[in-house]
């Protein structure tokens, strides 16, 4: 009904729309983030493996926690796949839930923010007293309208955290603090928000706060120190330190024992959809990952650089709705530099004319020195573009997947989204190839 009736509300008025939205959601569920800590999470890339980090350390308190992130929903032992295909839910879809972390007892409210999400609003009625900043780079420029809007957008979840009251749960009064990045170079834009009392720190290579020493990266994972506390991940790559340091400054900062969140942390076998492999008894290696712009690829790889292969493989497309249409070539390019074969496909098209896409995705390949037909394959298919690569692929091999993740749908022309599993896609093309 809502998003019938936003079509016959004027631009100038859709402010008023989102807000008046908001508020009358909180209301209606009785304002269930006032008797939760909550946690926000922001940034360009890493906030969804943030998240997820978070959700299992916070559990190192002995509380229940809950969390909604681009890929999956948790509360307590109760994990599912997200299917909204929306990074920060609807207003009345996440005060809901919100009132049902509350209704089964969970203490901890972990929720990834996006800047679409704050710019319309609906962070409003959501208590938050922690904001974490990951990192910010040149991203969603044309929804925003710029790179300096898309970074003020960003900010207003700081701006929430210096104008909330304080909260006081269980008896004790929950500090509104910010934990930044201080690595990355805007992160002192945020850190300086007006109003805003308490600031923590983490970083690799800054002092500040909360920093990673004696790092030691692999093929499958990594370990550092952090206070003198041994850390272990499964997940590899630099970036995934950093989303680790976050988690844990958080953590530190709602006094929780570092060596009991360490110990979380390195429980986790894998995080949905973020450098998830498949095992289908096949001599290669398959790794499906998320990574939808240019600087998720160049982690993405830093992060695979330890991994022995012969060739490599990459399966990508680019998103359309007209969102990022510049990112398309770049994309393309970024996996000529890297792997040996890029095969283009389908990824969301909306209703931009998938073919375009394809086409813009496959000229940064050619650009890059790739020649179609030889090392350059482009296939609308998704479905036969994965039969495509696996069927290239050899003993020793790495085959990328980018572009889905875990997510449950593609979505197309008209609204339709049609179902879709990255994983069993690739199990099904192990196994077709295998029978050919």
């Amino acid at each position: 009904m809502f998003h019938l009736l936003k079509r016959w509300i004027p631009k100038s008025w859709l402010d008023v729309y989102h807000r008046i939205l908001a508020h009358l959601a909180a209301a209606y569920y009785a304002h269930p983030s006032h008797g939760l800590i909550v946690i926000g999470v922001t940034g360009t890339n890493g906030k969804t493996t943030t998240c997820y980090y978070l959700a299992k350390v916070l559990e190192a308190s002995g509380e229940k926690t809950g969390c909604t992130t681009t890929a999956v929903l948790k509360i307590g032992d109760q994990e599912w796949l997200n299917r909204t295909k929306m990074t920060m839910p609807g207003r009345f879809w996440l005060q809901r839930f919100l009132r049902r972390m509350r209704a089964e007892s969970c203490k901890y409210a972990v929720i990834e923010t996006s800047s679409q999400g704050l710019i319309q609003h609906r962070d409003i009625g959501v208590e938050y007293d922690v904001g974490v900043f990951t990192n910010l780079t040149p991203e969603h420029i044309e929804a925003h309208g710029g790179f300096e809007k898309y970074k003020k957008a960003k900010r207003i979840l700081f701006e929430d955290l210096a104008r909330l009251p304080l909260k006081v749960i269980a008896g004790v009064p929950v500090q509104k603090t910010a934990v930044l990045n201080a690595d990355d170079e805007h992160a002192a834009y945020y850190a300086e928000t007006p109003g805003l009392k308490h600031v923590a720190w983490f970083g690799v290579n800054d002092t500040r706060g909360l920093q990673a020493v004696n790092i030691s990266l692999g093929e499958s994972g990594s370990t550092f120190e952090v206070k003198g506390v041994q850390v272990c991940l499964n997940q590899p790559g630099l970036f995934n330190i950093k989303n680790a340091l976050a988690a844990l400054s958080v953590c530190e900062v709602l006094g929780i024992d570092l060596a009991a969140a360490a110990e979380k942390l390195s429980e986790i076998r894998k995080v949905p959809g973020r450098l998830e492999r498949v095992e289908e008894g096949q001599p290669y290696t398959v790794i499906i990952d998320y990574a939808p712009e240019p600087e998720s690829f160049r982690q993405l790889y830093e992060a695979l650089s330890f991994l022995p292969r012969n060739k490599t493989i990459h399966v990508l497309g680019s998103c359309g709705g007209g969102r990022d249409m510049a990112r398309r070539p770049i994309l393309g390019k970024l996996a000529a530099e890297h792997a040996d074969i890029v095969v283009v496909t389908n990824e969301d098209p909306y209703d931009d004319d998938p073919i375009k896409i394809i086409d813009q995705v496959a000229e940064g390949a050619l650009a890059a020195g790739k020649e179609l037909d030889r090392n350059l394959f482009t296939i609308p298919d998704r479905e036969e573009a994965i039969r495509k690569a696996i069927s290239l692929a050899e003993e020793g091999d790495l085959v990328v997947l980018t572009g889905k993740g875990c997510e449950p749908y593609i979505c197309v022309a008209g609204g339709k989204k049609l179902p879709w599993d990255e994983a069993k896609a690739v199990k099904e093309a192990i196994q077709y190839v295998s029978r050919s």
